[in-house]
């Protein structure tokens, strides 16, 4: 990264950074795309096993991950103001937490996630595969928590590209070992929807053992000396982490968690509503990558131009990808609404579920430019460090706004399921507009 004169050098890059991590973030979508692909290919009840089993797992990942994912706007910040050995301490007590949390999550999924499942009441084949899951992922949780804290670490210093590369090589394993453990193919068990688990499991372990690899070899990583300098657990280094973190994550959580929440409510529906449910929201969180790899950007750059104390640089940062975030996803909301049925039709082979699907799809277009809009903007308070009002924020408008709207639709009226994506677009509009207006506060509190 580098000072921008210009609004086009601005906008130049953020485009730098930005595509490199839309690839990686496709990159890791495309796992779980593949999970749901070669499940509903396998049959509808494994596709629904796994739809539950990941609407338990991506609050739980993503809301810790946005814990350590604090290490970005930390590092970028102290990275600004070349301080080269905070930025090593910041990554080296990213680790220590990755770990600890690792733990706990594993713990307390052999305690609980059986009775949360009996809980669910789900069909036989459905509980037994989201459960058969959730075990062949749980492999692969310590391997993903430190990934991120390395990738964070190499996002803050601008070097987007090499994760990039790490996750394009690690997709042809994954597609590979889906197919073997879901269909049995080269005299491996046929696993079903729940061999995706274990199959993404070994391939996070492959991208963690890259990462490593590249920050031991490659300058300018290698300068920092990161794993030569693990030793020594810094409670208080890990507490600075976690005064960013814990908001970080618990908004995030508070989103994905809404999700889940959903999925579970209309897992009272059929068979088919659950497909049609997880299948368009698998579409719309496949093209959700875009504004959320330019919230990650906006992030690091916000951070870096901050801690340079280049205020207008941030706050020129800060709208700038905001309004691309919501022009992308304008874009790719009408294709959506224009080729929904044909969309469906490459994630089932029944016509029921594809037409659900595609009724669902109508909504898309307002769903994206919603989420885009609240994505950026949190994003962008996150490079300002600026994460305790947003998450209020954020818990109003998703457990506040979203879910009880959706569930007044979908039960009191004659909406159905369909009730559950207004009261999704709604709340996250609402999180938007909220987040914009102390976006706006923010800024005058710092001198241009």
């Amino acid at each position: 990264m580098h000072q921008t004169n210009s609004t086009m050098e601005k906008i130049k890059q953020i485009t730098v950074l930005l595509l490199p991590i839309l690839i990686t973030q496709l990159g890791m979508f495309s796992m779980v795309f593949f999970n749901t692909i070669m499940s509903g290919k396998y049959n509808s009840a494994d596709l629904a096993g796994v739809a539950i089993g990941t609407s338990i797992w991506n609050p739980i990942f993503t809301g810790l991950s946005g814990i350590l994912i604090a290490v970005s706007p930390l590092a970028a910040q102290k990275f600004g103001e070349k301080k080269k050995d905070d930025v090593a301490s910041i990554v080296k007590n990213g680790v220590y937490l990755a770990i600890i949390i690792a733990f706990i999550v594993l713990a307390a999924g052999s305690l609980f996630l059986n009775e949360l499942l009996l809980f669910m009441n789900l069909e036989h084949h459905v509980h037994k595969t989201a459960y058969q899951y959730l075990i062949g992922l749980s492999f692969g949780i310590l391997p993903l928590f430190l990934f991120n804290v390395l990738r964070s670490f190499i996002y803050a210093l601008g070097k987007t590209r090499v994760i990039m590369v790490v996750l394009l090589l690690a997709l042809p394993i994954n597609l590979v070992l889906n197919y073997v453990f879901i269909f049995g193919a080269f005299g491996f068990p046929e696993l079903g929807g729940a061999g995706g688990g274990y199959a993404t499991a070994i391939t996070y372990w492959f991208i963690l053992a890259m990462t490593l690899l590249i920050i031991i070899k490659q300058e300018p990583f290698s300068q920092f000396r990161i794993l030569k300098n693990m030793r020594g657990f810094d409670p208080k280094g890990c507490a600075e982490i976690l005064k960013i973190g814990v908001p970080m994550g618990l908004s995030t959580f508070f989103e994905t968690s809404m999700f889940a929440a959903v999925t579970i409510l209309i897992s009272k529906f059929s068979i088919t509503t659950i497909a049609s449910y997880q299948t368009a929201l698998n579409i719309v969180s496949f093209l959700y990558m875009i504004p959320i790899s330019v919230s990650m950007a906006l992030t690091v750059l916000v951070g870096f131009e901050v801690g340079a104390k280049r205020y207008k640089d941030a706050r020129v940062y800060s709208w700038l990808g905001i309004g691309m975030a919501m022009l992308v996803a304008l874009f790719t909301g009408l294709l959506v609404v224009l080729f929904r049925e044909q969309v469906a039709g490459f994630y089932s082979n029944e016509p029921a579920v594809i037409a659900l699907t595609g009724s669902f799809l109508i909504y898309a277009l307002f769903f994206q430019v919603s989420d885009a809009l609240q994505v950026t903007a949190l994003a962008a308070l996150r490079g300002y460090k600026d994460v305790n009002i947003a998450f209020v924020i954020t818990l109003i408008a998703y457990w506040g706004i979203c879910l009880p709207l959706g569930y007044y639709l979908s039960h009191f009226t004659e909406m159905g399921a369909t009730g559950y994506w207004i009261g999704l677009t709604v709340g996250l509009l609402a999180a938007g507009i909220a987040l914009m207006g102390r976006l706006l506060l923010i800024q005058k509190r710092f001198k241009i």
